[in-house]
């Protein structure tokens, strides 16, 4: 039996990519002056919010920080809860005792608004953001072991994107593909073997309840 879970946020605990999509477009069509496309700034993931706007807005990234993070949190109000199935899922994992956290590539404050919108921040006592200079989530997922104090036999990986499951598998951990999110490619998180991939919410909950094995 596993003993802790860490949990992606974006794509994972709700559908919070198209908050991030509204949010880049509507400050960087203020300030560069021209359209992005959702494409474009998905392509533009790795660093946080904060290097993101950093290498594009050089001249004032403290303000287009500021800007974006109104933004964002104005629309969230389109994205008022998590996925269904996954605060039951969060429950049960909470009253069996399980350790709780979330390692994410968005920046520490966008994190917490999504966390504060969804009412969810009280299952996550642990939440490592990411990093202006790039993606370090197998760094990350090392440091919340760490501080558990766990092997990573002990724990399993959740998250929507090839790159979740490649870093679970880095680090030695086991890996839930979440492919519930709309648009998911879940043909893509198949490839990379997860131990499991499930396409709705509510699967993972019926499989914690299970007392599942890791694998098998």
């Amino acid at each position: 039996m596993f003993r802790g879970l860490i949990f992606d946020l974006d794509g994972t605990l709700g559908d919070t990519l198209p908050v991030c999509f509204r949010a880049f477009a509507r400050v960087l069509g203020r300030r560069l002056g021209r359209p992005f496309t959702d494409a474009a700034i998905h392509a533009m993931f790795g660093p946080s919010e904060e290097g993101i706007l950093a290498r594009l807005c050089p001249d004032d990234p403290g303000g287009a920080l500021e800007e974006y993070l109104a933004e964002y949190r104005s629309a969230h109000a389109a994205c008022p809860r998590p996925f269904d199935g996954i605060r039951e899922a969060l429950e049960t994992l909470r009253g069996r005792g399980v350790e709780l956290a979330i390692v994410t590539g968005k920046g520490p404050r966008s994190a917490s608004i999504s966390l504060e919108a969804f009412d969810l921040a009280k299952f996550f006592p642990v939440v490592e953001a990411g990093s202006p200079l790039g993606g370090v989530k197998p760094a990350a997922m090392r440091r919340v072991l760490d501080h558990w104090g766990l092997l990573p036999g002990d724990v399993v990986g959740v998250g929507d994107a090839p790159s979740d499951i490649r870093s679970a598998k880095q680090v030695g951990m086991a890996s839930v593909a979440a492919a519930w999110a709309p648009g998911t490619r879940a043909d893509r998180l198949a490839a990379c073997n997860p131990d499991r991939l499930f396409r709705h919410a509510g699967a993972l909950l019926e499989w914690l309840e299970s007392g599942p094995p890791l694998k098998g």
